[in-house]
């Protein structure tokens, strides 16, 4: 996208008044999608996002200018900006950029720019025609399909010049079903770090009948009752517990400023001994994985924590410069327009010893939340609020009657140390994470767990 000897002179640019670090970052993304609305094309989108971002670091201060002119004259201009906000000095030195082939792990056989949309829409009809015709109360069925294109520059005045290219496909399947009056919704989002060979192991008439199943199973279910009790939370998505609970309360934005319920706790135990979580980037071909973060760094797999114990953090280059330590390839944002930082890939609790059956068989009188929607927390405290999209009672240790209206409330610090029994089969689901560098793909995942007590909010 620039050559590196453009870069070397911007960085040259940006370098000029006193700053010790200088970088580059440059990107052009496409965006692609076709939505369906009962079976029908309603709209089809494309865009283009193009740009580049300098930012300098000088000791803890750190400023970061924009361009869309990636023209020479264009960054040379967006250089002087950043060092004229910076204006600490002169620097003296040359860079000098060397190229660094990353290699790519995760192969791409049919790119989505390939495929015309009269295919993609073949396939969003395939699903859509399955859910609608799961049950007569499927009452509207929406259907997506995208696909990005993620092609990305990192210069750095470290020597470092490098690029990566990320294609990401997806498919969305959301069903509506009706009963006594009363909708209920069902989703399905399956998507990989994968072209359009992704359906070669997607069927999209399984993920509109998962979606219309969900949906027709809550829009027949009684309230659930609210109290505190043990509660398993299904493989998958269950996994966003972690993620937003304990996941953003490791990464180096919240750690490096005090800002977390497990600053200083290195070497720790924080939690159950069965709990063994990872962040891992290097996963062949899953959602949330990259060859290089947005600095340059080589995508890592971190053990966060293991048996119980706190291993590692998530940091980038410039949280890392506060907490003295070095960058693990966490750095993500979601474009050029925002300010990097350390976030998650694909993270998720490590596969246990205890059996599906016994996890279910151990509860009394409890919940199964087989899958998990949205919710909020506080990374500061680890407080959060989950909506259960399908949950179920159990009663003698068995699964017995759907149940809707279900939260889970709680603390991250403390639930994780409820985690007292977790499943052998590990799952992950697709999402889309929002932080302050923006929206970016991350996995979540888990094996079935067990929460000894847990709040249920219901009715």
């Amino acid at each position: 996208m620039i050559s590196k000897e453009i870069c070397e002179r911007v960085l040259q640019k940006a370098s000029s008044t006193g700053a010790d670090y200088a970088e580059i970052f440059a990107e052009n993304t496409l965006n692609h999608s076709v939505n369906l609305v009962g079976g029908k094309v309603d709209a089809v989108h494309d865009a283009q996002i193009a740009g580049a971002a300098v930012r300098v670091f000088l000791g803890l201060r750190s400023v970061m200018a924009t361009t869309v002119d990636t023209s020479e004259a264009g960054l040379m201009r967006c250089a002087q900006r950043a060092a004229e906000a910076l204006a600490e000095g002169r620097a003296e030195g040359t860079i000098s950029l060397r190229e660094r082939l990353n290699g790519d792990i995760h192969p791409i056989y049919v790119a989505p720019s390939s495929v015309a949309n009269a295919g993609k829409v073949e396939l969003l009809r395939t699903a859509s025609a399955a859910a609608s015709g799961y049950d007569p109360s499927v009452v509207q069925v929406t259907a997506t399909l995208l696909d990005v294109d993620h092609r990305i520059l990192v210069a750095t005045s470290e020597g470092l010049w490098t690029q990566d290219r990320q294609i990401r496909t997806r498919m969305m399947v959301q069903a509506v079903a009706e009963k006594n009056g009363e909708t209920q919704t069902g989703f399905c989002s399956p998507g990989a770090r994968r072209g359009m060979e992704l359906f070669d192991a997607v069927d999209p008439r399984e993920v509109g009948l998962e979606a219309a199943r969900q949906a027709v199973t809550m829009a027949g279910a009684g309230y659930c009752p609210a109290g505190v009790m043990p509660v398993a939370i299904g493989n998958g998505f269950g996994g966003v517990i972690f993620h937003e609970a304990c996941g953003h309360s490791l990464e180096a934005s919240s750690v490096a400023y005090g800002n977390s319920q497990f600053c200083g706790k290195l070497g720790q135990k924080i939690a159950h001994e069965k709990v063994t979580a990872i962040d891992d980037g290097t996963i062949p071909g899953d959602w949330g994985s990259i060859n290089i973060d947005d600095e340059g760094t080589p995508a890592q797999r971190k053990v966060l924590i293991e048996n119980g114990v706190l291993k590692s953090y998530m940091i980038d280059k410039f949280n890392g410069r506060r907490m003295g330590m070095a960058s693990t390839g966490s750095a993500r944002r979601q474009s050029f327009s925002y300010v990097p930082t350390s976030r998650m890939t694909n993270t998720f609790i490590a596969p246990g010893a205890d059996r599906d059956e016994d996890i279910i068989a151990s509860i009394e009188y409890g919940l199964y939340a087989k899958s998990m929607g949205g919710g909020s927390v506080n990374p500061v405290t680890g407080e959060f609020n989950f909506a259960v999209s399908e949950g179920y009672l159990i009663r003698n240790g068995k699964i017995c009657e759907p149940v809707r209206g279900a939260s889970l409330v709680g603390k991250g610090s403390e639930i994780i140390q409820r985690i007292d029994m977790v499943g052998a089969e590990l799952k992950c689901g697709q999402g889309m994470c929002g932080s302050s560098s923006g929206s970016i793909p991350t996995n979540v995942g888990q094996p079935l767990i067990r929460v000894s007590s847990i709040t249920v909010g219901g009715r």
